[in-house]
């Protein structure tokens, strides 16, 4: 099956198609959960839209921590469900679903006590590595192992040798996160669901106490239409309620939104081969290899200001340099910080006064006829979350259709871009040679594209001086910026440099220095014109600005403020874009 591409035609033809045909499911809300479920739907056989306000993967599911992982923390919380199928969904992901995304990590887990302590973190280490040989894919992951404090030392040399007596390397595993949630729309895309970005959902239609439908408006055009569904799933994560409230109901559960924040700081800054998992008086603490970078992160605190961008305040960064920095040999200051971060955790709301109590689990409720909420969770479970969603609205679905709607099947649908992966990633030389790119460049091709690199040195081939490196983001190549247009969905600026790339928070300028030229880039197959061209860039150095702004604030109140100081991105409205050319 041909790869569908998100290409501003392909998103026209998309946003027709939802306002001419009466869709079996409409997803609302383009994260991962909204994203897989769409996946599920359309390929159970049945007509799906999937409508998202801003960019894929815009709120939460570009902010994680950049994990897929069984959660080694709830097993203390003898959460064994939880942490079972996601150690279940660890392997399908490395192993079937998308081997080119998802790739094992290892991480040090310090002791700082003798005897008790020991026994007690490689019991439930023990006890990790078994549930996932369990799940019967986890024969690829490699099991923990016991260091004394010289061996962890060796494979983290910056640690302290006063912050431990010995040491317990595991493994767990590592995503893009927002490139992951746009290859699950891409997929829908490809099964046949009608996929469409910066497309807002003003209301839900209702006829007689029933969902129907959703009042739009293309964000890009300011056009305004109906899309008709028999059943729509409500998959906003912490803007769930708002959505629930739309159906005039009170819905069945209420999501609380929890900051989480992180940093980046170059790789050179910390010594280390392994990523670390510390415990914090609150929660844990991870320090994770990102390429040349290191992540640190991340806080767990309550948010109840705005929910469009989150803002990450000096005392956040203060908390997290802190804490790191009492295993640190080196310690590391603000300078060294490259990037920052912030995300909100979509959490069932309980009784627990403390965010990192809450449940990462999830809940799906059919509250109101043809309207289904799916909320919680984590990112890791994100295609069982769109599996009980998209369960549930088969159960309204039948008695329409006249006919038995297929089970769930994404647990053997790959990704674009995973099958004939490891074949092209074992001819990575020839396609080097082939191409005139460096072998490392197509390995980061690779990693990032999967066989769908194949479409990119296409480009190159075409355009060679797409080839060379993006000045002021030299880790990625000129023709990724004009992939992210023309094949994977990005609409402005900010898409491309936040979430197609990782610009924004892998360089000290936050992705300045690069913007320019990627606007120069992109602005013909966007139909740019002069006006709009300077708009993106402008809306992209405001931002940047409102950011480093909002960090040097010492509350969440005063990095709200600041963070405000820039506005959403301006749309673009063009007869060669528009639903009616």
């Amino acid at each position: 099956m041909k790869p569908a591409a998100l290409s501003p035609r392909a998103r026209t033809a998309a946003l027709r198609r939802m306002a001419t045909q009466h869709l079996d499911v409409l997803v609302i809300g383009g994260g991962v959960v909204g994203s897989g479920a769409a996946l599920d739907a359309a390929t159970r056989g049945l007509a799906v839209g999937l409508v998202e306000a801003r960019d894929f993967a815009s709120g939460t599911s570009s902010r994680s921590s950049k994990l897929i992982h069984g959660g080694l923390r709830y097993l203390e919380m003898l959460d064994f469900r939880l942490v079972a199928e996601a150690l279940k969904e660890r392997g399908l992901l490395m192993q079937r679903l998308a081997p080119h995304l998802v790739r094992p990590v290892p991480f040090l887990y310090p002791l700082t006590g003798r005897g008790w302590e020991r026994w007690y973190a490689g019991s439930g280490v023990a006890l990790y590595d078994a549930m996932s040989k369990a799940s019967g894919y986890g024969d690829h992951m490699p099991v923990h192992r016991h260091l004394s404090r010289r061996g962890a030392r060796k494979a983290f040399p910056s640690l302290r040798k006063d912050a431990l007596v010995g040491a317990i390397r595991y493994y767990d595993a590592q995503v893009d996160d927002a490139r992951h949630t746009m290859f699950l729309a891409r997929t829908a895309a490809t099964y046949g669901a009608a996929v469409a970005s910066r497309t807002r959902v003003l209301g839900l239609i209702k006829e007689s106490e029933r969902v129907v439908g959703a009042h739009v408006i293309d964000l890009e055009t300011g056009r305004r239409f109906d899309i008709r569904a028999s059943q729509v799933i409500n998959a906003t994560g912490v803007w769930t309620d708002e959505t629930q409230a739309m159906a005039r109901e009170r819905g069945q559960f209420k999501v609380r939104a929890s900051k989480g924040i992180h940093l980046v700081v170059p790789r050179d800054r910390i010594r280390g081969e392994t990523g670390l998992i510390l415990r914090t008086e609150k929660s844990v603490l991870f320090v994770i290899p990102w390429k040349r970078h290191w992540m640190i992160g991340a806080t767990d605190t309550d948010w109840e200001l705005s929910k469009d961008h989150p803002a990450a305040s000096s005392r956040d960064i203060d908390y997290l340099l802190e804490h790191v920095n009492r295993v640190l040999e080196v310690p590391l200051t603000r300078d060294d910080v490259e990037g920052v971060f912030a995300g909100l955790r979509p959490l069932l709301a309980g009784e627990s006064a403390a965010t990192s109590k809450l449940s990462r689990e999830h809940a799906v409720a059919h509250s109101v006829p043809g309207l289904v909420v799916v909320a919680g969770g984590k990112y890791t479970t994100y295609r069982v979350m769109a599996a009980d969603a998209v369960d549930e609205a088969v159960h309204g679905l039948e008695s329409v259709l006249g006919r038995k709607v297929g089970e769930c099947v994404t647990e053997t649908v790959p990704l674009v871009g995973a099958d004939g992966y490891q074949a092209l990633w074992n001819q990575r030389r020839t396609l080097a040679a082939q191409s005139g790119l460096a072998v490392n460049r197509v390995e980061h091709l690779l990693e990032r594209y999967g066989s769908l690199v194949l479409e990119v040195l296409d480009l190159v081939a075409a355009e060679p001086e797409l080839g060379e490196p993006l000045p002021g983001a030299e880790d990625y190549l000129q023709v990724e910026a004009v992939y992210a247009v023309t094949h994977e969905g990005a609409r402005h600026l900010d898409d491309i440099l936040t979430r197609r790339l990782r610009v924004s928070f892998e360089t000290f300028d936050r992705g300045a220095a690069a913007a320019a030229h990627v606007a120069d880039l992109v602005r013909g197959y966007l139909h740019w014109d002069v006006d709009q061209h300077q708009r993106e860039l402008e809306h992209y150095l405001k931002r940047v600005e409102a950011e480093r702004e909002s960090q040097r604030q010492p509350d969440d109140h005063t990095a709200d403020a600041a963070r405000k100081g820039a506005p959403d991105v301006v749309p673009v409205s063009s007869v060669a874009d528009s639903l009616d050319a």
